[in-house]
């Protein structure tokens, strides 16, 4: 079994920072590539930053000098680093691995944590 737990969301105004952080554990062998979604009400759930095990961080257009997302393989762990946050970034934030159980891949989800960006 593998979980996968978020924290750092909460209230922040417009211009503030924020970071999100993401622990994985379980009975994973590897994991590949972590990364950071968001989905706002009535929007599909998006792509924020991913980061694979090369450590080559890819962003959406929206997060690009702005967000930067970090990893810590030793201890399972990815960051999202939000800074000049923007009412728009408001969503729930959902971290995203990929793992290995045996010989198969597998994608997990955490369970989501709120970033609003309000004055």
């Amino acid at each position: 079994q593998v979980q996968v737990v978020e924290s750092g969301g909460g209230l922040v105004q417009p211009g503030g920072s924020l970071r999100l952080s993401c622990a994985a554990s379980g009975n994973f062998r590897t994991i590949y590539n972590m990364g950071w979604y968001r989905q706002a009400p009535g929007q599909e759930r998006q792509l924020v930053a991913t980061i694979p095990s090369s450590f080559i961080a890819n962003y959406a257009d929206s997060a690009k000098g702005r967000f930067t997302i970090s990893r810590d393989s030793a201890k399972n762990t990815v960051d999202l680093q939000m800074t000049s946050l923007k009412p728009e970034d408001t969503a729930v934030y959902y971290c995203y691995i990929t793992a290995s159980v045996g010989t198969v891949r597998y994608g997990y989800w955490g369970q989501g944590t709120q970033v609003t960006v309000s004055s």
